[in-house]
């Protein structure tokens, strides 16, 4: 393709004298076109593994903020806290009739068990404004069997820095249950003393936010990786114009954005579509020590080895034999200890890795001769210390 448009230039000048003006805006117009060839044949070539930047990066500040605060849930059908080992109950209960004008005597303990001293959390997402509504979590701190049916009064959620944020109530949504007999016994399905209600806080104030104070936007990359973030660099600059983005990081990339609010919006949209193919992830072999799951990744190579892996079960039996002695003699019958020891080793299969194996070499190698999950630990681990495992074992 660029043989042709090179014959075509040299067809042009043999056929017309050369002007100087006309073969600079030629030469111009060819460039941009081989430019923008380019750019689309990069894009291209990697548009089946391509990612949109909305999917691989956030912006720096546009974040949610937890939220937590202390309540009552009332309205249960006795499966509220038992106010003798939960005064914490009781003290709230106190404090609010004060504030309604009503006073309990010192003297006395009220037994109330359709109460219960719960938390309350929610999750206020970036740019959540005054009058919206967030869903809350509700959680029982004290000794309450199940929040089936209750209601939550009025609470404050605040911050991490001691402002409320939002107001919750609401009637609890509980998918759990459970039931319980007199002798003890206890069937519980899910989580009852855990719930949820649906837009159960309203917003009562902004988080501030500099979102539109500063020229740039920083994007910051869910996994860092330095040939990411090369990428979404370039690819901002192909887009938008050279020097318009800059990689600080493996993580960060810095993005000239306009000032205007309504300007800034739409530079983002358009930035969230750009596609990008992410560099590829590192070697890593992850093991669970507690399920016994492995995961090996793609890239996991072995270098030339040789395996062979078996178990060894010995298994003893103890029994007792016992002998009796003639009919009508004087002898006595003799209990006489009996141990039997078997030694069972299964035939152990040996498979050879060839230089530069990929995964699927790999699992069916370990296939083959049959490996569980701990056995195909054992193998990885040893392999690794042979230095034959190209990849980072990690064990959590």
């Amino acid at each position: 393709m660029f043989i042709q448009l090179r014959s075509r230039r040299s067809l042009d000048r043999r056929a017309a004298p050369a002007d100087p003006a006309v073969d600079s805006a030629r030469r111009s117009a060819s460039s941009a076109a081989l430019a923008c060839l380019a750019f689309v044949m990069v894009f291209a070539s990697g548009a089946a593994h391509a990612e949109r930047v909305k999917d691989l990066a956030t912006v720096a500040g546009v974040r949610g903020n937890q939220l937590v605060g202390y309540g009552l849930v009332v309205g249960l059908d006795g499966t509220g806290d038992q106010t003798s080992q939960a005064p914490l109950t009781i003290q709230s209960i106190r404090n609010m009739l004060a504030k309604f004008g009503v006073t309990i005597p010192a003297n006395v303990n009220p037994q109330l068990k359709n109460v219960a001293a719960v938390t309350v959390r929610a999750d206020l997402p970036p740019f959540a404004k005054p009058g919206q509504t967030i869903d809350v979590t509700v959680d029982s701190i004290g000794n309450a069997t199940s929040l089936r049916g209750g209601s939550l009064l009025m609470t404050p959620l605040r911050g991490i820095d001691g402002e409320v944020y939002a107001i919750g109530q609401g009637s609890l949504v509980v998918s759990g249950f459970g039931v319980s007999g007199k002798d003890g016994s206890r069937i519980a399905v899910n989580v009852p003393s855990s719930g949820r209600i649906p837009n159960g806080a309203t917003v009562e104030r902004a988080v501030p936010t500099n979102f539109a104070s500063e020229p740039y936007i920083v994007l910051n990359l869910n996994t860092p990786d330095f040939t990411t973030a090369a990428r979404l660099t370039d690819g901002i600059n192909a887009l938008l114009g050279p020097d318009t983005a800059r990689a600080m990081d493996a993580v960060s990339v810095r993005v000239q954005a306009p000032v205007d609010p309504s300007q800034r919006i739409a530079f983002l949209s358009t930035l969230e579509a750009i596609e990008i193919q992410p560099g590829e992830a590192p070697a890593r072999v992850i093991v669970n020590s507690r399920s016994g799951t492995v995961v090996i990744g793609s890239a996991v190579k072995v270098m030339p080895a040789a395996v062979a892996h078996g178990s060894l079960s010995v298994t003893i039996t103890e029994r007792s034999d016992v002998s009796q002695p003639n009919p009508l003699s004087q002898g006595q019958t003799v209990v006489t200890p009996r141990s039997d020891i078997q030694v069972d080793q299964p035939e152990a299969r040996m498979f050879v890795f060839n230089a530069g194996v990929n995964l699927d070499e790999i699992v069916r190698a370990v296939n083959q001769v049959g490996a569980a999950p701990g056995d195909l630990v054992a193998i990885l681990e040893a392999l690794k210390e042979a230095g034959a495992l190209r990849a980072e074992l990690i064990v959590i």
